[in-house]
């Protein structure tokens, strides 16, 4: 069947669980099913959980896995939501890839893109909140905020100056305008003010500080997590968080000497430096530009 969507990095994904035990593979953002079917393929003695909050990229992957169902749950949800139902499970593997797919992007009536006739950036159509209430609503010091820490503009106080002066603001191609006026050139420049709407809609920095916090919890002894990311303040996080759980030792800095007993290492970094495209994957999908892929392996639990 057509795919609208190109999994990135996904024969280094398959590879990074070559060693997981028999038991269930979470897949987190299941999207259109790309990693989760090369998973249920590569690995046979598996169980797939797919989780997503898009119904309709979930229908579809429904359809796509449908020659695996007697090893394939769904559960439409929030990633974090969803693993909490999870505890007392065999969970063996967990991949999240943190970002918007394809459809998403290219489909106008999601108000993703650039000249889209809406103003919406809602991974779950669910979902009250949208872009229409960052743009139109934030105060200029919110506004402020997720510009300078989410696109990294340095331009961020001008740029919400121009949109709070050109309030209110109905669509993505609007929006576009009026960033151009702020000076902004390119598509390659309004790509990060974008983003940072895109995250803030989503909530999608502390969605994956949920999703980390939850796999802590359902990891065993063997249990591999592969994170998938796409700005550097996602891949930040997970680069913390994975020198944080491979600590042997936890006394603070000023300790004049070890005194937890330095046993807390919960398991072992499988990427050393995250893993990024290929020139022919990048070829082929330019998306998956910025795609870095991190690897850890719980130890305890």
């Amino acid at each position: 069947m057509d795919t609208p969507h190109i999994p990135v990095l996904l024969n280094e994904t398959v590879n990074l669980f070559k060693d997981i035990k028999e038991g269930y593979f979470v897949d987190c953002t299941l999207g259109f099913g790309g990693h989760s079917e090369a998973m249920l393929e590569r690995y046979p003695h598996i169980k797939l959980i797919g989780i997503d909050q898009d119904k309709d990229a979930m229908e579809f992957a429904k359809k796509r896995l449908a020659k695996y169902s007697d090893r394939v749950e769904f559960i439409n949800k929030r990633a974090s939501d969803a693993l909490k139902e999870l505890k007392g499970l065999n969970i063996t593997g967990i991949l999240a890839d943190i970002g918007v797919s394809s459809f998403q992007l290219d489909n106008p009536e999601r108000g993703f893109t650039f000249d889209s006739d809406t103003l919406d950036m809602r991974m779950n159509k669910d979902q009250d909140f949208s872009a229409k209430d960052v743009v139109n609503f934030y105060s200029r010091e919110d506004l402020e905020r997720i510009l300078k820490e989410y696109s990294e503009d340095r331009r961020y106080k001008k740029i919400a100056d121009f949109i709070i002066k050109n309030r209110p603001i109905t669509s993505n191609r609007e929006l576009s305008e009026v960033l151009m006026k702020a000076g902004l050139k390119d598509k390659k420049q309004l790509a990060p003010i974008f983003q940072a709407i895109r995250i803030e809609v989503n909530n999608e920095l502390n969605e994956l500080e949920n999703i980390l916090n939850e796999s802590e919890k359902l990891a065993k002894n063997g249990t591999i997590l592969g994170i998938i990311t796409f700005h550097s303040l996602e891949d930040r996080i997970v680069k913390n968080r994975f020198k944080e759980w491979a600590k042997k030792c936890i006394c603070p800095p000023e300790a004049i000497r070890c005194e937890c007993g330095n046993n807390n290492q919960k398991g072992i970094i499988l990427t050393k430096k995250p893993i990024i495209a290929t020139k022919e994957e990048i070829q082929k999908n330019p998306r998956s530009r910025s795609a870095k892929l991190r690897g850890f392996m719980f130890t305890k639990g």
